[in-house]
């Protein structure tokens, strides 16, 4: 690190692990009051989890950020650059999850006493002055911008080395050329990229190789997903990196409920990208609220019959295969026990428009949805007006009546995890170009990578995208073994608000050219902006997932 032994600030890092310990502590005291205050007869009651929406809120995020801070603290990274980040991120964590603790505190009425003592603690006041200190900080800076070495760097097993490297190889000289194109004329991601893409085999990561795909056995490999998803979103977000969400998740759903003649007939056509998928869950009345959905799905002979709604359905018009979410089940009162999942075979198109009518009979109508960015797959307003789909594509059969919400479920740790990736991409290709502009740019003839303020801001940028990286990372391998679904939304709720900030900040030091669409940093910007509502909106996945999940062990 410039100027600095190895590791100047290791002997803070167990002063740290011991704030962060005490913090966690003051975590879970307010955790289980305020699951007593949402709690009736032992059990989480929603009335009065709703009458506690904004202290929700504030736990999910504060156990998001708690949980990366112990991240990069637990360990002993490669490179002291790294290490010293994680201690930059620590301290500032601590400062704001007390923040929000505080907050918490103000509304549930918990003695703040504990919470006080931590804040105004001697040994917080020695961790942020040895770790987070403007001085530290510019040169944390100065080292980010001079380091050969991969910032936020995970341990990786050599075949995955080289698929990470292979996929950084084949973004930057296949898909970053295209992704200025793509965004600002909003083109539809051309085969150009997508025939690359399944002889590489994206489509089948999550595939078991026994149905065509790159999954060992019946296992799951995140790590893998999570190295190709960052490297094709670090190029293009909506041209490359969100490509493989959408067989992620169907493939889940047919792997949970399909019937044996669906996961053979359709994995290994999902796997080969032929079909591409999209995923039609949304409704326009009820966005993240999947248990009250509307469109329904009505017996007929032979099949059913689909009318209603579905929007924000990404990539329908090119996809051949729509996942679509119905209700088989008349009585709204059903709730999340009427759906049940469909598949639509239609044609694919290349327009912002399309239209179909199956032989037998019906239509459904797509437009594209405007957008300020996440341009090139486009996310479609549909309409179905009594389109048939035969039997066969009930996924499960009988037996999967009903079970729709599962299924669909269980393609969601996938997918959240796949949009951390994509938020760490982002991340990465932001502060690339930050650092680029501030090492070329002169401001009052210096270097605006010379100035202290500049420096701040990009040891910043980078604390916050290592430690989003590393969680990620981490957490793939509690996903992997069997584990991590809760976590899974943790990250991902914090990968994506990071990514909003530090895309702002890069965009920050553009100056006035990181406004201009010339500039591939405001593309980061507007395609950042969308990760914190897409695979489950923030405050849903927040207050329904995160903050039910936390009250609910605190319970038991």
């Amino acid at each position: 690190m410039s100027d600095l032994p190895p590791d100047p600030g290791a002997a803070d890092t167990p002063l740290a692990r011991t704030l962060l310990a005490r913090l966690r502590g003051e975590f879970d005291r307010q955790r289980r009051h305020l699951a007593a205050l949402c709690a009736a007869d032992g059990r989480l009651d929603a009335v009065r989890l709703d009458a506690q929406q904004p202290a929700c809120y504030e736990l999910a995020l504060a156990g998001a950020e708690l949980l990366a801070a112990e991240t990069v603290v637990a360990g002993t990274p490669a490179q002291a650059l790294d290490a010293a980040l994680g201690r930059a991120y620590a301290a500032e964590t601590l400062v704001s999850v007390l923040g929000r603790l505080d907050t918490i505190a103000l509304d549930t009425g918990i003695d703040p006493l504990p919470l006080q003592q931590l804040a105004a603690s001697a040994d917080l006041r020695q961790l942020r002055r040895n770790a987070a200190s403007a001085e530290l900080l510019a040169r944390l800076g100065q080292a980010v911008a001079t380091t050969e070495a991969e910032i936020g760097d995970v341990a990786l097993d050599a075949d995955l080395r080289l698929v990470q490297d292979s996929f950084r190889r084949f973004a930057a000289e296949v898909v970053a050329p295209l992704a200025e194109t793509i965004h600002r004329q909003d083109l539809t991601v051309p085969e150009s990229l997508l025939q690359p893409m399944r002889e590489m085999g994206v489509f089948g990561l999550a595939i078991p190789e026994a149905y065509g795909g790159h999954a060992a056995g019946a296992a799951e490999d995140t790590l893998a997903m999570l190295a190709v998803t960052e490297a094709l979103s670090e190029a293009s977000l909506a041209a490359a990196g969100s490509l493989i969400t959408r067989p992620e998740i169907l493939a889940r759903a047919l792997l949970t409920g399909g019937t044996p003649q669906q996961k053979a007939h359709w994995l290994p056509k999902i796997a080969a990208g032929d079909p591409l998928c999209a995923i039609a869950i949304t409704e326009p009345d009820y966005g993240s609220d999947v248990a009250s959905l509307s469109l329904r799905a009505t017996r007929c002979d032979g099949g059913w019959r689909l009318d209603g709604a579905k929007t924000w359905c990404t990539f329908a018009g090119k996809a051949g295969l729509l996942m679509v979410v119905a209700r088989t089940d008349p009585d709204r009162a059903a709730g999340h026990r009427g759906l049940s999942i469909l598949l639509v075979e239609k044609p694919s198109f290349e327009g912002h428009e399309f239209r179909v009518a199956p032989p037998g009979g019906g239509s459904l109508q797509g437009r594209a949805i405007p957008t300020i960015g996440y341009r090139g797959m486009h996310s479609f307003d549909l309409a179905f007006d009594g389109f048939f789909v035969p039997d066969a594509s009930l996924v499960g059969g009988e037996a999967g009546l009903g079970k729709g919400f599962y299924f669909t479920m269980a393609g969601m740790v996938g997918g959240r995890m796949q949009t951390a990736a994509r938020a760490s991409g982002v991340m990465r290709a932001a502060l690339r170009a930050a650092l680029r502009y501030a090492q070329d740019r002169k401001v009052f003839d210096a270097p605006l990578a010379d100035y202290p303020l500049t420096q701040v801001k990009i040891a910043r940028m980078a604390a916050r995208y290592a430690a989003c990286r590393q969680l990620a990372y981490a957490v793939g391998r509690q996903v992997d073994a069997g584990g991590g679904r809760m976590e899974a939304s943790l990250v991902k709720l914090l990968a994506c608000r990071a990514a909003e900030w530090v895309t702002r900040e890069a965009l920050q030091i553009h100056g006035g050219m990181g406004y201009a669409e010339e500039t591939p940093v405001s593309r980061y910007y507007v395609d950042a902006r969308v990760l914190s509502i897409f695979e489950g909106a923030e405050e849903t996945l927040a207050l329904k997932v995160v903050a039910r999940s936390l009250l609910e062990d605190a319970l038991t």
